[in-house]
């Protein structure tokens, strides 16, 4: 019998990657009461799965195991089987996740956790080959059934080790005060990382980890304006060769644009090819704010890639953003994305020696089976120098070699696709766009974040004021987490900034209130993960460290700490200030996993502003602002009339002004964003 004539109850889901399982012969639930009770009136252990549809080695070991009848059998007949989508139930893998790096000290996915009956975990890990899942699946229940009281010990030791790593100290009554040696003490640490080479930092494999250079952009803008100019101009000077190393290099998609989710390699080379929304949205921001300091033309063809790829690949008829493309296609890793010469040279004609020079095919970069990667290794101008063309001759030949190979691969078979929509994701896309937007002045990228903000307002708040997780089959589901509230309100903070719409910040505004009722704990001044309503099984999580994306807690920090500074709400000022103190003492410790709490850190210890807009000719000046990198500062303005604090009695009858405001105090009102733009440079 082959899989495919089984069906299994994950038929009825909506999960791309639960479907990818749903004929599989394991008798697989999904998340849920069900398999609990099924597993406590059999007296039987269960098998929680969880992983995600781009995920190359779930893919793997479905094939080698969950596809397996004999090893379908074994694991119906002696475990209640689950599984999980990890972007559908994020706080399902957290806690499996801490359970395992309890076990391992190490995780990943996909992630196989033994649980008792009610939830709690017992044993785990992440891959296993065949033979060894077997020989795991037999031994675990044999010690289940012959020493069930070892086990219950084995459980009770992991949920002490989940709940101290669950642990969160007391809020702190003192305030931060200014401490910028504690910032240049936590930059050094990263500093010490730096691969001076090829970008990043010196190990492999290499993340693009966007927040880690926005912090260090700004942290570099901040010294540029003092005796230590250079000193900031060397940190700025390694976010520039990490940007152009991964532009240039195969962990961008140089025929269709976008990132892979990570390089195996230290150089940039050879990624593993899944591509998601969430890293593309967050390098659309950064390369458009790199852009502003160094214009260069090769970060805006990455921003233009970027909006090509999501808009053809991951955008729905609704204007909802869908999750990813999977790494495989055919059932091999990266066959959509990789080319034979032969193939190139037919394709390409006389222009391949051209074509190869510049896309690096030749016999030492050949990657595996005959089959290259395409990326750069040279910058334009030195191409074309050494080549002796022009650049304009080279932009033109570039173009006509894209549109063939770009006619070709949409002839293969495409990577699947994960076409859920999360608000979480979304939020970080809409302001991927509007950064764009602010940069660049591209009004499709601004319609496009408007379409999609429209789409969330419309199709992902409940009726209680609350925000859906998800969206599939025309219906939100699952309560929303805190990062579902946090980027999709700094996505409208972001979006009323380049817009001037009162309506996206009163959004933002009630979707924070929302989260302070329902997720802040006063006493640790931290938000929860999950609803107060949502069932924990071991405890209640934060989530605290930045990662690939930022942490929940931090981008609320950040939401609360503008949002104060737009409503002249001190509340909101002093609860993200109470946040920072909370995780202040981890930060030296670990700090590229705190850097966006770095940004916040940051915009505490410079002068950070408001930036007050009113009269006819607002929104020209908004946009002039707009296109400078000012990160020490929120904007804010109207026409005509506003119910912001900031803007009362500041409109004239005949002029454009722009106040430049600390604490609520403003300077005399400028008439020019020249003057504005230098005002809010020297408040570094």
């Amino acid at each position: 019998m082959t899989a495919t004539e089984h069906t299994n109850r994950l038929i009825h889901e909506s999960s791309p990657y639960l479907l990818q399982h749903a004929h599989n012969p394991v008798d697989w639930y999904p998340w849920g009461p069900e398999a609990f009770e099924k597993a406590k009136n059999e007296n039987k252990l269960v098998l929680v799965s969880i992983g995600y549809s781009a995920c190359h080695w779930c893919h793997v070991m479905e094939k080698e195991s969950f596809e397996d009848a004999e090893v379908a059998e074994i694991m119906n007949e002696k475990y209640v089987c689950v599984k999980v989508d990890r972007e559908e139930h994020p706080e399902v893998d957290m806690l499996y996740m801490d359970a395992i790096h309890v076990l391992t000290g190490r995780g990943g996915w996909p992630l196989n956790c033994f649980t008792l009956a009610n939830g709690k975990p017992i044993y785990g890990g992440t891959y296993f080959p065949k033979e060894g899942w077997i020989n795991l699946l037999v031994n675990l229940n044999n010690l289940f059934r012959k020493e069930p009281e070892k086990v219950r010990e084995l459980s009770e030791e992991i949920e002490k080790g989940i709940l101290s790593i669950a642990l969160l100290p007391d809020a702190k009554n003192d305030r931060l005060g200014r401490d910028f040696q504690f910032l240049d003490d936590f930059t050094n640490k990263i500093a010490s990382s730096f691969d001076k080479t090829f970008g990043g930092y010196n190990y492999a494999p290499k993340f693009p980890m966007p927040n880690n250079y926005e912090y260090l952009l700004y942290y570099a803008y901040v010294l540029k304006n003092t005796n230590r100019a250079e000193e900031g101009q060397a940190i700025e000077n390694h976010v520039y060769l990490t940007l152009d190393k991964m532009a240039l290099g195969g962990i961008q998609d140089q025929v269709g644009g976008g990132f892979a989710r990570y390089s195996t390699d230290s150089f940039w080379k050879a990624p593993h090819f899944e591509k998601m929304l969430y890293d593309n949205a967050q390098l659309m921001s950064l390369y458009s704010n790199a852009y502003k300091n160094n214009p260069k033309e090769l970060y805006k063809e990455v921003v233009y890639g970027i909006y090509k790829f999501v808009s053809e690949k991951l955008t729905s008829p609704d204007g909802a953003f869908y999750c990813a493309l999977d790494a495989d296609s055919e059932g091999i890793e990266g066959e959509f994305y990789v080319w034979k010469k032969e193939e190139l040279q037919e394709l390409l004609g006389d222009g391949f020696p051209l074509f190869a020079n510049y896309y690096t095919i030749n016999d030492s970069d050949v990657w595996e089976n005959n089959k290259y990667i395409l990326l750069r290794k040279k910058a334009d101008i030195e191409f074309c120098q050494e080549q002796n063309i022009s650049l304009v001759d080279l932009v033109s030949k570039r173009k006509n070699w894209l549109d063939i190979l770009n006619e070709r691969r949409e002839k293969r078979i495409s990577p699947g696709l994960d076409d859920k929509t999360l608000a979480s994701w979304n939020g970080l896309m809409i302001k991927g766009f509007t950064d764009a937007y602010k940069t660049f002045r591209e009004p499709l990228f601004l319609d496009i974040a408007i379409n999609n903000a429209t789409f969330i307002k419309n199709k992902l708040f409940d009726s209680d004021g609350g925000l859906w997780h998800g969206f599939k089959n025309d219906k939100g589901y699952i309560e929303g987490f805190l990062d579902d509230y946090a980027f999709v309100a700094g996505a409208f903070i972001s979006l009323y900034e380049a817009t001037f719409e009162e309506s996206w910040l009163n959004a933002a505004k009630s979707l924070s209130e929302y989260t302070i009722e329902y997720f802040y704990d006063s006493a640790k001044s931290i938000f929860y993960y999950t609803h107060g309503k949502q069932e924990s099984i071991i405890v209640r999580k934060a989530e605290i460290t930045d990662n690939v994306i930022p942490a929940s807690n931090s981008e609320m920090a950040i939401v609360l700490y503008k949002l104060g500074h737009l409503f002249s709400n001190d509340k909101y000022i002093a609860m993200a200030e109470g946040m920072l103190l909370s995780v202040k003492d981890n930060m030296l410790n670990y700090p590229l996993g705190y850097t966006n709490w770095g940004i916040l850190m940051l915009h505490n210890q410079v002068r950070f502003c408001e930036v007050a807009i009113t009269g006819k000719l607002g929104f020209t000046f908004r946009d002039k602002i707009n296109k400078e990198y000012l990160p020490n500062m929120v904007i804010l303005g109207a026409e005509k009339s506003s119910g912001l604090e900031l803007l009362n009695e500041r409109f004239s009858a005949d002029r454009t002004l722009v106040y430049v405001c600390e604490n609520k105090t403003c300077q005399r009102p400028f008439s020019s964003t020249g003057e504005a733009i230098n005002a809010i440079k020297n408040l570094r």
